[in-house]
């Protein structure tokens, strides 16, 4: 049985770049909550039956980004929800404003090396299908970490402890603030 503190919290949505773990993070905080997860690129895919790389390449990033941008919208506006959102939402103002009005932002801050073990091999990210993968990830986080700061309530470093401890950890801070 989860404690009625629980239950009076906002929303929680996860940012931060590829390979931070906000899907794997959000399933396991979500269930700590007792709540239901949700991952705005996955609710993409599912509302138009098309890959997010098919997406790029037909609409490109900016078709994307306006699909995106819809999603978010529409699901900051449920309750008792954890979403973790794609690497590039917060480069859209609406994004951010959507997230931080509509309940507490959560940074999973992780470093480019780990960026690159966790996505190495994944051809479903369009952004890191280039020459240099390493150095596209450093191009965006030099341009997204000033904007995940930003919109962020918390940031959660991620380079050590499992997905279930780093859920642990942010429902930890989470509770320990809103009691204080």
């Amino acid at each position: 049985m989860l404690s009625k503190e629980f239950d009076t919290l906002p929303n929680i949505y996860l940012v931060g770049p590829m390979g931070a773990g906000k899907t794997t993070v959000g399933r396991h905080l979500a269930e700590l909550l007792g709540r239901e997860f949700l991952d705005s690129d996955h609710e993409i895919e599912r509302k138009t039956g098309a890959t997010i790389p098919w997406i790029f390449e037909k609409e490109g990033e900016q078709g994307f980004r306006s699909r995106e941008t819809a999603v978010i919208d529409e699901l900051t506006t449920r309750h008792k929800l954890v979403l973790a959102t794609g690497g590039g939402a917060v480069t859209q103002a609406p994004n951010r404003d959507f997230l931080k009005q509509r309940g507490i932002v959560v940074y999973l801050y992780t470093p480019v090396e780990i960026q690159l073990q966790r996505t190495y091999r994944d051809k479903n990210r369009p952004l890191l299908q280039v020459e240099n993968p390493e150095q596209r990830l450093r191009d965006l986080l030099a341009v997204r970490d000033p904007l995940y700061r930003e919109v962020a309530h918390y940031i959660i470093e991620t380079n050590q402890g499992a997905a279930r401890d780093l859920a642990q950890k942010i429902l930890n801070t989470i509770v320990s603030e809103q009691i204080s």
